[in-house]
């Protein structure tokens, strides 16, 4: 665009607005404006005289560029550049409808796409799309909140064009895809390059398709298998464990895959990087749990650095249990209502893993040994955590199934969770149902000089006065109050001020 430059007695010059272009132009300007003038030469105009020339002297070239180059006449490594710095898709639509060379470039160079609800038919629709975008690397088919007034959902013979049609197809993610069953993943097996997959509600997929992939795509190193409630005999965890390169498996809400399968996966723990399982349904009723499971094992996952394990039971030396005393790598440890913890496990794991960084701990009082009804974890845990992970910097303590009105069933105290704030650099705390945590705690998270995110939900112990205190944190920039009951508007405007 032009700007147009007015006398204005002797001291300056006055500048208008530039001319604001149509709304496919405006990625497209921003990014050439970017690459002929960069930030640094853009300086204010109070600078004086000397930069005002300079200012002229930029807008002529600027104004040769305008007429040397039309849409159609830029390089193409122009072109390529600035379509790779503009990422939103509304953005990436609009340019394409400046030219066609635009349109070319853009669909050469996008290599990720998101498909939702919507497209009808949908195989016709998933050849038109891709064939025009031919270098495709990721690629997530998403229908959430699909409705059959939508149309079709993705099938089978829309898997055989996916696979026939993206040569380079490294990651696929499928979610609510009720239409694609073992002989849709049997197509997969073409995709040499897949490196990822995963699966969120597939109700048809049974062990057969997942067994294709696993044979066909030698490179697989990441699979999730969310709500796949027909995948039952492991024949394929088995072969990836001998045969496959698996840095990553999540396995959640999968009915018919228990703790004790998983272990079949052998050998492949030792490449395994982050491990995540979980089940539906109430703890209590956890299918996965068997009593006195005949198999022993000695199985190594060194390379372990996340693991997350939700509503298990667990009992010495059965099932996943034999992970919290194997594992020195960790740096994520998420634990969700794992019943059978031990306090001497616990603090076994933390010696030994002295990287960790970010620890979940969801608990729930149960009879000890000592006769207590409360939480495993005490202060002796938190100590240890403290002492032996001097990197720990994420901390969530949940204990939403601790009655409000019965703070012994938190085994932790506030001072064990004071002394682990002031031990480590932790900067960011989530603490839900902590009864245990008063004003006087407050003052102490008030003092650490690396907390930036704090999220308090259902402390019912916290008054104004802990607003007070919270306010003198000298690194805090989040703050998420929830069900903080006696915060009155006085504490929050001591916050606001």
């Amino acid at each position: 665009g032009k700007s147009d430059y007015t006398p204005r007695g002797r001291r300056g010059f006055r500048v208008t607005s530039p001319r604001r272009f149509p709304h496919p132009f405006q990625p497209l300007v921003a990014a050439v404006s970017a690459q002929l003038f960069p930030p640094c030469r853009r300086r204010p105009f109070s600078l004086g005289r000397c930069f005002l020339r300079e200012s002229l002297q930029s807008l002529e070239i600027a104004q040769v560029v305008q007429l040397r180059y039309s849409m159609e006449d830029l390089p193409e490594p122009l072109l390529a550049e600035i379509v790779k710095r503009i990422t939103r898709t509304s953005h990436l639509n609009s340019l394409c409808l400046v030219s066609k060379q635009l349109y070319t470039v853009e669909a050469e160079h996008r290599d990720a796409i998101l498909v939702g609800c919507g497209l009808d038919p949908s195989t016709e629709a998933l050849v038109s799309l891709f064939s025009r975008f031919l270098n495709l690397a990721k690629v997530e088919i998403n229908y959430s909140g699909w409705k059959p007034s939508n149309g079709d959902q993705l099938n089978n013979q829309g898997l055989r064009v996916l696979s026939s049609h993206c040569p380079l197809l490294s990651d696929l993610a499928l979610s609510f895809c009720s239409y694609i069953g073992d002989s849709g993943l049997g197509y997969l097996a073409d995709c040499k390059k897949l490196r990822s997959l995963r699966l969120d509600c597939a109700p048809a997929v049974t062990s057969t398709g997942i067994f294709h992939v696993a044979v066909g795509c030698r490179h697989l190193s990441v699979l999730h298998l969310v709500d796949c409630m027909e995948v039952d005999n492991v024949e394929w965890l088995e072969y990836l464990g001998r045969y496959g390169s698996l840095g990553e498996l999540v396995v959640k809400d999968c009915d018919e895959i228990n703790q004790y399968d998983l272990l079949k996966f052998g050998p492949g723990w030792a490449n395994l990087q982050k491990f995540d399982f979980g089940i539906i349904g109430n703890y209590s009723y956890d299918p996965s749990y068997v009593l006195g499971y005949p198999y022993s094992y000695e199985i190594c996952c060194d390379s372990l650095k996340d693991l997350r394990l939700a509503h298990i039971i667990t009992d010495q030396e059965i099932g996943l249990r034999f992970l919290l005393g194997k594992c020195k790598a960790l740096e994520t440890l998420y634990l969700e209502y794992v019943i059978g913890l031990k306090e001497n496990e616990m603090i076994a794991l933390f010696q030994r893993c002295s990287n960790l960084n970010t620890i979940s701990l969801r608990l729930m009082p149960l009879h000890c040994e000592d006769d207590q009804f409360r939480t495993v974890l005490t202060d002796v845990s938190l100590k240890a955590l403290a002492l032996s992970c001097p990197m720990l910097q994420v901390v969530e303590l949940t204990f939403t199934l601790c009655g409000p009105n019965w703070p012994t069933e938190i085994g932790f105290t506030q001072e064990g969770i004071m002394t682990l704030i002031q031990s480590c650099p932790i900067r960011a705390l989530l603490l839900n149902g902590a009864s245990i945590l008063y004003d006087e705690g407050m003052k102490c998270l008030s003092s650490s000089q690396f907390l930036e995110t704090l999220e308090l939900v259902d402390c019912c112990s916290i008054t104004d006065a802990g607003m007070n205190f919270i306010i003198q944190a000298p690194c805090l920039r989040s703050l998420t109050l929830r069900r903080c009951k006696k915060v009155t508007d006085n504490g929050m405007a001591e916050l606001a001020r």
